[in-house]
């Protein structure tokens, strides 16, 4: 089942976050230049300019952050499975009249994140048979087609090479042979209905076994299209990424 429409009149973007990270300790409210990373998040995700900007916080302590900055953040359940969870309960909160027709999930550890990221898996809602899309980079490092940290799209990409429809996610390089492997990019925007929709499902059989979300979404019917871009953001899971963000952040101003 797929749920076709127009394209999105009033996105909303909702960034979940909380602070039970394991190999960064408090990781949203990690300094970055005089300010917590999920500030910086925030304002990635403002200065892409497609309309209201929410913070999903598991603690008071990521609303307190997010309000300082002069942002909007809304406190949800700590114990949420998913961002998933977490930015539908927000989504309630924040929109109780369904005024926002498409929703992007921005994960809260991309400080560096670029705003074409954001558009180009917006616009693949432009097609009215998507439900939901997101967007993947060309793997071209061995060691990283190897990781199976790493989720690899396997994408029935349209003739122009730039977007296509997702058939699977795995943790292995797929497809095999000489086609080019895909590192897919925790990026997702959802029309409002799939996103309902998709909260309300159990796990999947292939969900539990990859331990991949988005597989739940495809067991169930839905489609989900995938965006080409050139690199993939930087994602903070560790003290070494976070100096690195720190870095790129200072490269930047």
């Amino acid at each position: 089942m797929s749920f076709p429409g127009a394209a999105p009149k009033n996105p909303v973007t909702l960034i979940p976050a909380r602070m039970a990270s394991q190999r960064l300790p408090n990781k949203p409210l990690a300094d970055i230049h005089g300010a917590p990373m999920i500030e910086h998040v925030w304002r990635r995700a403002v200065e892409a300019e497609v309309g209201r900007v929410v913070v999903a916080a598991g603690e008071p302590e990521i609303v307190a952050a997010i309000h300082n900055a002069g942002g909007e953040a809304v406190l949800t359940r700590a114990d949420h499975p998913s961002g998933s969870d977490r930015i539908f309960e927000a989504l309630q909160h924040i929109d109780p009249d369904q005024n926002h027709d498409a929703i992007i999930n921005v994960q809260g550890d991309l400080p560096v994140l670029e705003a074409k990221v954001i558009h180009a898996a917006l616009a693949l809602l432009n097609d009215a048979a998507v439900d939901i899309g997101t967007v993947a980079a060309e793997i071209t490092d061995a060691e990283e087609l190897a990781s199976n940290s790493v989720n690899k799209p396997v994408v029935a990409w349209n003739s122009d090479g730039q977007t296509g429809r997702a058939l699977y996610f795995t943790k292995f390089p797929a497809p095999w042979g000489d086609a080019p492997v895909f590192h897919h990019i925790g990026l997702y925007v959802f029309r409002r209905a799939a996103l309902t929709r998709f909260v309300s499902l159990p796990p999947s059989p292939l969900e539990l076994s990859e331990r991949l979300e988005q597989l739940r979404a495809l067991e169930a019917g839905m489609r989900i299209d995938v965006a080409r871009v050139d690199t993939v953001p930087l994602g903070v899971d560790t003290a070494a990424d976070l100096n690195r963000a720190r870095d790129l952040l200072a490269a930047m101003d």
